[in-house]
């Protein structure tokens, strides 16, 4: 996650990752508790993707224009035990099987998913291309050398809360 200054992405094997969240407004510094709810958002620099979290009271002033996706999600405790009804193996899994999926539903689950797995370091995102008008980020599966292709359907704010409430019920609230 951000603070008030913009934090560095951190390098994956040849890609990045997205940082955790910190505890920290980006727009105003201040801190964010645990159980409280933030905006969490990614967008590309010339170092490669930045995580940055936002006070729901920040968040309709906050800069848009340059962001990959965003989410909301709730600031959690710092020695909370994570309980995860759902392993990363099958996350991924999930994910691959998705990747010929044509469905407008479908696509936005997969790439919040997408988000998510990149958050939890599962995924390493590449490069982005457009065709035909469309943006195509290149991504792949930690561990693994084959290139898989992400569609950014370029959700509005009320998708991108739709499709996290369902990812939310997946993981059990760790959206």
């Amino acid at each position: 996650m951000s603070t008030a200054a913009p934090t560095k992405p951190q390098a994956g094997a040849g890609g990045y990752s997205v940082a955790r969240a910190q505890g920290k407004c980006h727009v105003s510094g201040k801190t964010i508790n645990p159980g409280e709810k933030f905006m969490a958002a990614v967008r590309e620099t010339q170092m490669g993707l930045e995580r940055v979290d936002v006070a729901p009271e920040c968040w309709e002033a906050f800069e848009k224009k340059d962001l990959l996706g965003y989410w909301q999600a709730t600031m959690p405790e710092s020695t909370a035990k994570k309980q995860v009804f759902i392993d990363d193996t099958v996350l991924c899994e999930l994910f691959e099987r998705l990747a010929q999926a044509t469905e407008p539903a479908k696509l936005n689950f997969r790439f919040v998913l997408g988000l998510i797995l990149m958050r939890k370091r599962m995924l390493i995102y590449e490069t982005t291309r457009i065709e035909n008008e469309k943006e195509i980020w290149t991504v792949r599966l930690k561990g693994k050398d084959e290139k898989l292709d992400l569609l950014n359907p370029k959700l509005d704010e009320q998708q991108v809360a739709e499709v996290s409430t369902q990812l939310g019920e997946i993981l059990n609230g760790e959206v």
